[in-house]
């Protein structure tokens, strides 16, 4: 069992073979994972993820190829397993590209704490008298 791969190390794998050749096509990936694990074991799909790439990629895009990936272990079926990795990849490569980093501070909108901070300050002010939000100011300055 342990020649069996995981999802996770064919998705890393594509990712290693597009470090290797960045200007490289996603068909050229495709062929040489097809080449690496075609004809081999399939993944377990008690096993089916691939690392999260959450500060780079939004959760739904990086996982976008999963059920591609389920599907081609179900039916034993290498073309759709590399076809989903190839999803996901594409995925991972393509927002930052598209758009601004989510881990950029620029992008304001993926700090919750702002936001939160902002409501917590009206409701303060709204509901707390004076007095209290006096001591609650000088006790949070200590």
């Amino acid at each position: 069992m342990s020649n069996q791969p995981t999802v996770t190390d064919i998705f890393k794998r594509a990712l290693e073979i597009r470090k290797a050749s960045p200007n490289g096509s996603f068909d050229d990936v495709r062929s040489q994972l097809l080449n690496q694990f075609g004809g081999g074991p399939f993944p377990s799909t008690a096993y089916l993820t691939i690392p999260e790439y959450d500060n780079i990629v939004p959760e739904e895009d990086w996982t976008a190829g999963l059920p591609v990936v389920f599907r081609g272990i179900q039916n034993e079926d290498w073309n759709d397993v590399i076809r989903g990795i190839i999803i996901s990849l594409e995925q991972v490569e393509n927002f930052p590209k598209q758009s601004l980093r989510e881990d950029d501070p620029a992008k304001e909108w993926r700090d919750r704490g702002k936001s939160l901070a902002e409501a917590e300050e009206k409701v303060l002010e709204k509901w707390m008298p004076d007095e209290l939000m006096a001591m609650a100011k000088r006790s949070v300055s200590k």
